[in-house]
């Protein structure tokens, strides 16, 4: 099915997100008709073990601290947090809004729920 960008947007105007749109959003991303940043917050062991292809940036919720200045960066973009379960997203989840970031959208049951393409043995896609 083919989505018209307003009913793009809309989808990731929502807190929680599911695997299916998930795989749509992608999908419409690598067709230039949406973007955002799809972010792992897992620990490195378990993003390097399966990731979600297509996954921007690896910040573990070990390291968050680290990155809130690149947290501020993204105000303006709407950002897809995922971990295993949807627990740790929930998390961090409340943490960015108190910072003001209200763009911030998680897929509910995480990476162990999702039904697109994931990769073994993924390369880190950012320095931590």
């Amino acid at each position: 099915m083919d989505y018209s960008k307003e009913e793009l947007t809309q989808m990731l105007q929502n807190k929680q997100m599911s695997s299916a749109v998930l795989e749509i959003l992608l999908k419409a991303r690598e067709e230039n008709k949406i973007d955002f940043k799809l972010i792992d917050i897992r620990e490195v062991y378990e993003y390097t073990h399966s990731s979600i292809v297509g996954t921007d940036l690896l910040y573990p919720t070990s390291m968050v601290n680290r990155f809130i200045a690149s947290f501020e960066e993204m105000k303006k973009e709407p950002v897809v947090l995922y971990c295993r379960t949807g627990n740790r997203t929930g998390y961090i989840m409340s943490s960015l809004e108190n910072m003001g970031l209200t763009n911030v959208v998680h897929l509910t049951d995480g990476i162990a729920a999702y039904r697109g393409e994931t990769t073994p043995r993924a390369e880190i896609p950012n320095q931590l």
